[in-house]
């Protein structure tokens, strides 16, 4: 941030505490937020070849964001990761026109670039059992093996995050009925905990060798340290190469099925949306990866007037 200039600095910090007291914002997303924007700033002093104190950054013109665009597409960067940088100076320029009482147009109309969006891919409920019959036989070590089921089945049977799975401690062991998990932005929401998952946990608990403690990490490395979503990763990956599943079939793609098994089973929207701790109901509807048709159907049973 050896660019920007110390005005320029401290309004990007007081935005980001902004979003963290107010907005109640992850830390991953202020860390993206501070780069994204930071980079920008960097951008327009090396542009303008000067500094850039409060007074030009509110003069900045539509012809500057364009070759900011444009520099940065050049850089090798894609039009998806291009468009969140956007969102994250238009979300500064906001909060920063509304402070220093200057009109931000030329920054909020330009127009992000389009990209087709990938919609998750779920896996078949009985794609879902294979992989996880299949991550057993990864390891020879029980322990290990019946680890890894544990997690994955907490994936799949809670819709779990993999970093919700991995933050649980030997406090939440044995598993209730139900789990107060925090997820994204600090918000709590309440999952149901199947018998199954319930079961997979006991028998890597009674198996695994290391002692559980409420403030330690209920799932360990082989080293007796909290284990990392890497080495679910690559076990998925070796059973998932082993069915001939392609590679969506990540640890994530088991929270989408979690979402899409329920909701065909007949399963309410907005009880996935909470179940899931979603904040909006359109970012339900993408993880389930329904049709029009399904969503159709499930408006004409549910709505009153239907």
């Amino acid at each position: 941030m050896s660019l920007i200039s110390p005005a320029a600095r401290d309004a990007l910090q007081t935005w980001l505490t902004h979003q963290r007291a107010l907005k109640d914002a992850a830390e991953n997303t202020l860390t993206a937020y501070n780069g994204d924007v930071a980079e920008f700033l960097a951008f327009i002093t090396e542009h303008k070849a000067e500094p850039q104190g409060l007074r030009a950054l509110s003069a900045i013109s539509v012809t500057d964001m364009r070759a900011w665009m444009a520099r940065t597409r050049s850089g090798g960067v894609g039009a998806r990761s291009l468009a969140r940088k956007l969102s994250a100076v238009k979300a500064f320029y906001r909060w920063l026109a509304e402070r220093e009482g200057f009109e931000p147009t030329a920054v909020l109309s330009v127009r992000a670039p389009k990209f087709q969006k990938k919609l998750p891919r779920p896996l078949a409920e009985d794609a879902a059992r294979g992989l996880i019959d299949a991550i057993e036989m990864q390891s020879q070590t029980p322990w290990v093996a019946a680890r890894d089921v544990a997690v994955v089945t907490l994936l799949w049977g809670c819709g779990l995050r993999i970093s919700e799975a991995l933050s649980l401690t030997g406090a939440d062991t044995p598993l209730p009925g139900t789990l107060r998990i925090t997820g994204k932005g600090g918000k709590e929401r309440v999952v149901p905990v199947l018998p199954a998952a319930q079961n997979a946990v006991e028998t890597y608990v009674r198996l695994c060798p290391w002692t559980q403690t409420p403030n330690e990490a209920l799932f360990r490395g082989v080293r007796g340290g909290a284990l990392g979503p890497g080495t679910i990763q690559k076990v998925m990956a070796r059973a998932r190469m082993q069915l001939g599943l392609p590679s969506s079939a990540t640890p994530h793609a088991m929270r989408h099925s979690f979402a899409t098994h329920l909701l065909n089973a007949g399963g309410d929207l907005r009880a996935i949306q909470e179940l899931l701790g979603h904040a909006s109901l359109s970012t339900t509807q993408a993880y389930t990866a329904v049709d029009t048709a399904r969503l159709m159907e499930v408006y004409e049973r549910a709505h009153p007037k239907a």
